[in-house]
């Protein structure tokens, strides 16, 4: 089990970080914390992993607590009911498994797999009830997490969740298509795609349940509030572009800030490193400019009624969940066995996970 710092003070980094990827702004700013349920949320996600068979009974005991996925969640989430989390963290977990399969669908030349993978997953988004015991784990388990997640708000929400994870779905497709063609999409074309790979409105949803209330759209559109959402979520797919980028050039990615920057920009390894850093920092030093306007607007919503006094408190909770992201995100990489490329007996093989798929071999 790994060591965590607890406190909501400043504490000291519990593994070595890289001098290229420490961001002292985060360890001082941003102080880190975990929900009080994470000892027994790791222990339920590890038993939904091998209940839904998406991992090995081998792979589950030798890495699934070393992946640190829970410890993602439960350091973002927080306040949320424990049922809420689990359901988030084990939609979490099994979106991590299909990122692996849609890389090894890549890897190893399967796109009938892929094909059939993604036209399932867009009908169990819809219909999650019909497909909790398809023989493909990755879609009986997508179909078991969608379903928890539509139990927590209502119809609305539910419409909004499965809008933006269908252009997910479609965005893994277009990146098929790219890793397919050798195609390195530019760099304005790769932060379009981006916030639709890495789920950028998916993970900002599932703010609402974790605060137990639905947000009207005045709301979730307020310039502030938005800007604030879409910092905390540029930050984490950028930073991760920077931890990942040894691990996506060994594995002949074409979808990395620092490829584009490299392939379109003329950018050596060291610029775009650079680069990618300085968005990182700026995301940063802009969200806690932003976050002061969202927390006027926050004030100014409880305007004495029960509904504005909910809706603020909602607020302020999703508010104090984007800050948690960067936290919980920075740690992430530095602790989850995902990123320890230079561990890895081969550096083009996450040895975690499992290179069959179903359907096709």
């Amino acid at each position: 089990m790994p060591a965590f710092p607890y406190s909501t003070s400043p504490a000291t980094p519990a593994v070595a970080i890289p001098p290229s990827l420490a961001l002292p702004v985060i360890e001082a700013a941003f102080p880190r914390q975990l929900h009080p349920y994470w000892p027994r949320l790791q222990e339920m996600t590890r038993g939904w992993l091998l209940e839904k068979r998406l991992m090995s009974a081998d792979k589950v005991a030798e890495y699934a607590d070393g992946l640190c996925y829970t410890d993602l969640m439960a350091g973002y989430y927080l306040g949320a009911p424990e049922e809420v989390l689990q359901a988030i963290a084990d939609f979490s977990a099994w979106f991590f498994v299909w990122d692996d399969r849609h890389d090894r669908d890549i890897v190893h030349g399967r796109p009938a797999s892929w094909r059939h993978l993604k036209g399932r997953l867009h009908a169990a988004l819809d219909a999650p009830g019909l497909f909790l015991y398809h023989r493909d784990p990755l879609v009986a388990g997508f179909a078991d997490s969608v379903l928890r997640l539509y139990s927590f708000l209502g119809r609305r929400w539910n419409a909004r969740f499965a809008r933006h994870f269908h252009e997910v779905i479609e965005a893994y497709d277009r990146e098929f298509r790219n890793r397919t063609n050798g195609t390195v999409p530019k760099v304005d074309e790769y932060l379009e795609l981006r916030r639709l790979t890495f789920a950028h409105w998916i993970w900002t949803d599932l703010l609402e349940p974790s605060a137990g209330c639905e947000l009207p759209a005045m709301v979730r559109k307020h310039p502030a509030f938005r800007r604030a959402a879409l910092l905390s979520q540029e930050f984490a797919a950028w930073y991760n572009d920077l931890c990942s980028l040894p691990k996506e050039i060994a594995g002949d990615e074409v979808h990395n800030l620092g490829i584009s920057l490299i392939r379109h920009d003329g950018l050596t390894l060291e610029e775009a490193v650079t680069e990618i850093r300085g968005r990182v920092e700026g995301a940063v030093m802009e969200f806690l400019s932003t976050e002061q306007e969202v927390r006027r607007f926050a004030e100014s919503l409880d305007d004495g009624s029960a509904r504005g006094k909910q809706i603020s408190t909602a607020v302020s909770s999703c508010l104090g969940n984007m800050r948690n992201w960067f936290s919980s995100v920075y740690w992430f990489h530095h602790e989850s066995g995902r990123y320890m490329v230079d561990n890895w007996d081969d550096r083009s093989t996450p040895p975690y996970v499992n290179n069959e798929a179903a359907g096709e071999k």
